[in-house]
């Protein structure tokens, strides 16, 4: 798994050089959105003496219904906790923009939580700036010219990066062994390395239920919504080229049923309220949630269109970080974090799911798998494909 990852860093590393050019052009840019703060008190440095201000930059929003959210909530439990802490949101939609925004604001707060990969070449901003903190979701770091950077030798940041692969290979396998029409897929929103993990895995789910339980399943692309992956690969899929537009959400949506998809995934933030959507207004239809337990979501009428959700722990992990770093323990890492630490997973509680018994027993046995490294699904860099990976054959 070591090596396998800093494989994954290196490739981001070239990946960051293109994205720094625009990303990190000096100190310019203002966020479009506005901040909101909750809990009382000022942070300056001393945790204990002052609480921590706390700021949360996102692209879409923090109340996306998955992602951004789930990283917020972990915040907000944390100042729920702390009344002497604040939390800030910026909302900043031009993704050119997001890493100028940090270096903006740099001064003005304690920690930073940064959820996605748009957040990547941070490190010149870490580093010049010690005394603050960095959270950083879903991807490691380099600085502005691309070199990767560990997280230890700077000692003031932490990433955590999932093994999405894990919780699309869980929304394969619902899929495959609930699919009336044999016809599932993925809607996804940008072709970053997490995004392509969940369509990898997904697909690993559907071809191991295929051949364990005797599924026939059949994933389906549409081939004018193909993704291109941050080394410029394309990795087919279902992309609607943006995570907050949901209009294009709903056409690949309408797509895709109108393919005799009877249950999708989705993973594209925002932009997935428009299938939700598409999905509502067709009949026998579900939808596979992402990231957090999106049931609530799913109401429709007299029915529910969430077959399950896939979990991706983000909340409690960034809430375990901001411990840290109030009570003094704090340790900068890049975390890898999967089924091994319960950070992946998906909804099995009563009530919240609609899973058949039988799909269950299956889904809990192959968790228990890909949990000691039976099975390990492909992802966008691990060396495995979805046809070829550990536990498959």
């Amino acid at each position: 798994m070591k090596k396998k990852f800093k494989v994954f860093l290196a490739i981001l590393s070239l990946v960051a050089i293109v994205a720094s050019l625009s990303a990190c052009g000096g100190n310019g840019g203002s966020a479009s959105g506005s901040g909101s703060a909750s809990g009382s008190g000022s942070g300056s440095g001393s945790a204990e003496a002052t609480g921590l201000k706390i700021c949360i930059i996102t692209s879409s929003g923090i109340d996306d219904g998955s992602f951004n959210q789930n990283c917020y909530e972990g915040i907000q439990a944390f100042v729920a906790e702390h009344s002497d802490c604040t939390v800030t949101d910026i909302k900043e939609s031009d993704y050119n923009e997001l890493v100028p925004t940090v270096d903006r604001v740099a001064g003005d707060y304690d920690v930073f939580v940064l959820p996605g990969f748009n957040f990547t070449a941070i490190g010149d901003i870490a580093a010049a700036n010690p005394d603050k903190y960095f959270i950083v979701v879903d991807s490691t770091i380099t600085d502005s010219q691309g070199t990767a950077l560990n997280a230890a030798d700077l000692g003031n940041v932490y990433t955590m990066t999932f093994s999405e692969q894990e919780g699309g290979f869980f929304a394969g396998l619902a899929a495959a062994l609930t699919t009336k029409s044999n016809k599932v897929a993925v809607v996804n929103a940008m072709a970053y390395p997490s995004n392509v993990n969940y369509q990898f895995g997904f697909m690993s789910g559907v071809n191991y239920a295929n051949a364990h339980y005797g599924t026939t399943a059949e994933y389906v692309e549409l081939p004018s919504y193909a993704g291109v992956d941050v080394n410029g690969n394309n990795v087919g899929g279902n992309y609607i080229g943006d995570f907050a537009d949901e209009a294009t959400g709903k056409v690949v949506g309408e797509a895709l049923i109108n393919e005799g998809c009877d249950v999708l995934f989705t993973a594209a933030g925002a932009a997935a309220n428009g299938t939700f959507t598409a999905i509502k207004e067709a009949s026998d239809v579900y939808v596979i949630g992402c990231d957090v337990d999106q049931f609530d979501d799913g109401a429709a009428g007299d029915r529910n269109i969430i077959l399950t959700s896939t979990l991706k722990v983000m909340d409690v992990n960034v809430q375990k970080q901001l411990e840290a770093i109030y009570d003094g323990t704090f340790v900068a890492e890049d975390a890898f974090l999967g089924a091994d630490t319960d950070s992946s997973s998906y909804v099995s509680e009563e009530g919240r799911q609609q899973l058949s018994d039988d799909a269950l027993a299956k889904m809990a046995e192959c968790y228990e798998l890909v949990k000691d490294g039976t099975i390990v699904p492909a992802s966008n860099f691990n060396g495995y494909t979805p046809t070829d990976f550990p536990g498959l054959k």
